[in-house]
Formats: structure tokens, sequence, C-alpha cells
């Protein structure tokens, strides 16, 4: 019962993550969350979140300007799908990105991802990570404070050009500029390497004044929590905020987090060298400031709309009279791509949510890719890796088919046991105990290898389902999509078939309810299976059919009488 265990512990696994999750969402403690600042803008009219850090005690707790609400008092998806205030749209083009900037803020307000299309049959259509359009809002903002006087992401920026094209240059700058009366400049300028999802954003003071000019840099990112386009409902994948600090690499915070403000009440100590990022399945955005600079994180929500927000800002600093300064953050917009993720920031790479297993589930990754480099197919990679795995185990495997096939030997024997000892179960298990240690077998020794397996599994899971490399990944004949469900249902089938097999290899359970609900696990689990994406089917059933070669080879030499 190799796989038929393995998968029904691997869904009592999953449920109760499921349920502690949502025990935790229900009754778990929750901090009051305390009344923020309002800060006051100019007119209100972005409806949007302002960091002005104010001090309260010992933490500095950024402030939320209050949106403007409609007289109905409408719902946030009844209200116009445009929610943040525009100006004038700076249009971009690279290899990469198909790029819109908003000069009022310098807000990044929408990115296309040229490289990964919407979907295959639409190859010349690239997928929209942000826009600022609901219901799927994403914008990523940045700016300087204190706001009374620097350009903040609701200041208007002056531009001299709309349309920027990269063409074959291997960079592209584009630059907003700001002055005030008093002489203080601030140019924002974006720059844009080819072959990179990195986009460089600087602000560059320069103070003509005879005054010192004190100011500090924030960034910060605003979503809503939809999924993205063609997310199945049925496959867990984490949505929402992540940060890193010296503690921890990788920490998430959740949209409730955002929500109830609780992340700002634990007024952590400002820190240096992290990241502060918006996640979802496949793709990420992430602020990455400068190395040795001090900041802090901060989150926000916004009820117009349900906006989340999530940044960090860094320490004021005095730009002296009649001198320059730029104020620098590099931003990730794109595929969760680890070798990038990782060369961009220490545990930035962690965004692939690989769990608490990542330590399995990385090696796991790297064997993939490195068996793709060399066919070119993830699919043919996916069977190959499974080989491997399988090679890896085999004795444990073969210890836990010897173990079901001596126990099917003596089936015959523990019927007629049942029979005899009908009306007294005690008697029944003690004459069962006899006979398996007079013919030497552990009933539980085709559960204890398995066991050992399951880490191993529930980390390949969560390969084949995080990684973006297999998102849109062609396998072969109609299967044009390993990240989606088959389409045709075949591999479920073949697998709910394999299941069935399987079953008739091993020991019957002695109990009718028992045998009843063992012969529906494969219809149970092609159903359940319908719905995963077919590269985690295909190893499936790749494994399922090596489990059973190798099980009904062990059981016929037990049967015949040979040494297995």
């Amino acid at each position: 019962m190799d796989n038929v265990r393995l998968i029904l512990v691997l869904a009592l696994v999953f449920l109760m993550m499921m349920m502690y999750q949502e025990w935790l969402e229900d009754y778990g403690p929750k901090p009051v969350p305390s009344t923020p600042t309002v800060a006051a803008t100019d007119g209100a009219t972005t409806q949007d979140a302002m960091p002005t850090p104010t001090t309260t005690g010992s933490a500095e707790v950024p402030s939320i300007a209050t949106p403007s609400m409609t007289s109905a008092g409408e719902m946030p998806f009844a209200q116009p799908k445009q929610v943040l205030s525009t100006q004038q749209r700076v249009q971009v083009k690279t290899d990469l990105f198909n790029l819109e900037i908003d000069t009022l803020g310098g807000d990044i307000r929408q990115v296309a991802l040229v490289e990964y299309p919407v979907a295959n049959d639409k190859p010349d259509e690239p997928y929209t990570l942000m826009q600022d359009a609901m219901p799927r809002f994403f914008v990523a903002q940045s700016g300087l404070m204190p706001a009374d006087y620097a350009p903040t992401h609701q200041t208007a920026y002056q531009t001299q050009q709309l349309n920027y094209d990269m063409g074959d240059a291997d960079s592209l700058e584009v630059v907003l500029s700001w002055q005030n009366a008093q002489g203080v400049t601030v140019n924002k300028v974006f720059t844009f390497q080819r072959d990179s999802y990195v986009i460089n954003v600087k602000h560059v003071v320069d103070n003509k004044t005879a005054e010192p000019w004190t100011v500090r840099a924030y960034s910060q990112l605003q979503r809503t929590e939809v999924a993205e386009e063609g997310q199945s409902s049925f496959i867990y994948t984490y949505m929402g905020g992540a940060i890193s600090s010296p503690d921890q690499l990788y920490e998430k915070v959740d949209f409730g987090e955002m929500r109830d403000s609780s992340f700002n009440q634990e007024n952590r100590p400002e820190w240096a060298n992290g990241w502060a990022a918006m996640l979802q399945h496949y793709f990420v955005a992430a602020w990455v400031p400068e190395k040795d600079q001090l900041y802090k994180y901060y989150t926000n929500f916004i009820p117009s709309g349900s906006r989340y927000v999530l940044g960090l800002y860094g320490q004021p600093f005095a730009v002296p009279a009649q001198a320059q300064h730029q104020f620098e953050m590099n931003l990730f917009v794109g595929p969760k791509l680890q070798d990038e993720l990782e060369a961009l920031s220490s545990g930035l790479d962690l965004t692939v949510d690989y769990g608490w297993l990542w330590p399995l589930a990385k090696p796991l990754f790297w064997t993939l890719q490195f068996i793709h480099e060399w066919i070119g197919n993830w699919g043919w990679a996916i069977i190959i890796l499974t080989i491997l795995i399988k090679l890896a185990f085999f004795h444990l495997s073969a210890t836990s088919y010897k173990s079901m096939a001596n126990m099917r030997k003596l089936q015959p024997r523990l019927k007629q046991l049942q029979e005899r000892y009908a009306d007294d179960r005690n008697k029944l298990n003690q004459a069962m105990m006899d006979m398996y240690r007079k013919e030497k077998i552990n009933p539980l020794g085709g559960c204890l290898p398995i066991l050992v397996q399951i880490p191993v599994f529930i980390a390949l899971y969560w390969v084949l389902l995080e990684s973006v490399e297999l998102r849109q990944a062609p396998f072969m004949l109609w299967l044009d999509d390993l990240s989606a469900p088959d389409p045709y249902f075949v591999l479920p089938l073949i697998m709910g078939a394999s299941m069935f097999l399987q079953h008739h290899l091993n020991p019957a359970p002695l109990d009718p309810v028992q045998q009843k609900v063992m012969m529906m696990l494969p219809i149970v689990f092609t159903v359940f299976f319908a719905f995963f994406p077919s590269g985690l089917v295909l190893y499936w059933v790749v494994n399922n059919v090596l489990s059973i070669a190798q099980q009904w080879v062990i059981t016929k030499k037990i049967e015949s009488g040979e040494a297995a």
C-alpha cells in the first residue's frame, strides 16, 4: 500500500495545516489595533497611504491618509476602477517590460512581463503583474519625507519626454524632475538594464540653498488581495507580504497583520540589509534598499478598495547646503527566478515559498533544473527526477513491499483466525500477534519505510507547485502546460488505474468496511488529482508505475518461495 498510504498521510498533513491556519485566523491571539495618526494631504484626493513617522513612546508608527469616501458608502469594487489620481503617463519599453510611470509621484503604475504571456494560446499578450485599476490593483511607490516640503508619491513631477524605448542599448534611464521655490531640485531616476528584472530607483537631491535639507527616503508596495488571473482556488499558494531581517531571512506578513495593524505594534528595531516584498504564486515585487543602511518596515490598510501597503523607510539625512546626495533603492518586479533573487539580496529567493521543507526542496529543484538543462523538457525532467528519487529509496521501498507481500501470504490464515475468534477481539489480536512473531513479520514494516520518504515527497510537491519555470511549460502531445490541470483528465485516469492495480497487490484489510473504503480510494483520488497541475500528476503516475513494477516482482518472488 505504498502510494495509497503515502497519499493518505499527505492529505492528512495538508488538511491539518489548513485547519490550523483557519484556527489561527478565527481564534488565534490578535493584538488590539492602535488608532493610527491621520496625516493631512492635499485635498486627500489620492486616497493613498503616506508613511509619516511619528513618535509614540519609543516606536515610530506610519500614519494612514484618510481616504475620500463616496456619499453612498460604496463597497470597494463597486467604485470606479481607477482609485489613484493620475497625470501624465511615461511609457517605457525594454526587452523584458512594457511599463508605465505616472508623473504624479513617479509611481510605477503598470508592468507587463514580455517574456511571460497570459496563456499559451495568447503568446503575444504579456502577463500584467502591476496595474493601478481594480480589482487586481498593484503598484510600486517611493519618495522622500516629510511630506510638507519633500516630494512624496503624491507630488507632481515634470518630464522631458513621455516615451522611452531601450531598443538595442544595454541600459535605459528615465528621469522625472521636481523643484521647490527655495532652490532644492530632486531628480527621480529609473535605470533599466538589459536581461534584468531589477529597476534601480534613485532620488538625486541637489540642495542649492544656504541651509541643510533633511529628508528620509521610503518605498512601498500597494495591492489588493486578489489572486493572479487563472490561479486555481483548489491549490493553496501564499499571497501576501514578506520581509527579511537579521533574525529571520524570510518572514511572512500576511494581509491580516496589515489589516489589524498588529505588525506595526511589534515595535521592531531598525536594521539593515533586508527587503520588503509582495508576492503571489509565480511572481514577486520587492524593494531592496542600499546595503548597510538602517531602515524600518511599516504596513497600512486602506479601506477604500481594500488595499494593503507594505514598505520601509530609512534614517533622516541632512543634505548639506550647496551639495548633492542620492537615495538609492532597487525594485525587483518579475517572476520568481531563484538565481536572480538570491543574487540581489540574501533570502529573497525564499519568496519561492517551499515552506519549512526548503532545505530538501532546494536540492530537488537544483537537480530538476540540471536535468532540464541537459534534455530541454520539463516533463521528461520530472520523469527522470522521479526515477532518481525512486532509486534513492529503492531498498526502503523493497523492505516495505517485502513486509506487505508476507502479510498478503498470511491473509488466508488471518481470515481463519478472524472466523475462529469472531466474538472475542482480545483473543483475535493475541492470536494474530503470535502468528506475526512466529513468522517473523513486523505488521508495521510496510509503513515505517514510507514515513522516512514523506518529507521528500512533500518537498517535491512544493517544488513542482511553486517553480515558475513550470508555468506554461509544455511536455508532449496535449500537455502544453505542466502548471495547469490535464484538460482531458488522461493523467488523473492513468493515476487512478495505477492505484487500482496497486490495491490488488496489497494485502486486503480484514474489516469489510475498510475493504470498501480502500476500493473507493482510486476513484476519490482520481477526482482529487483532476484539479492538480499536470506536472504533479505526472510525477505520481511515474512513481506509481515504478512502485507497481518493484512490488509485483517482490510479491511474486515471496509467493513462489524465493528470496526477495
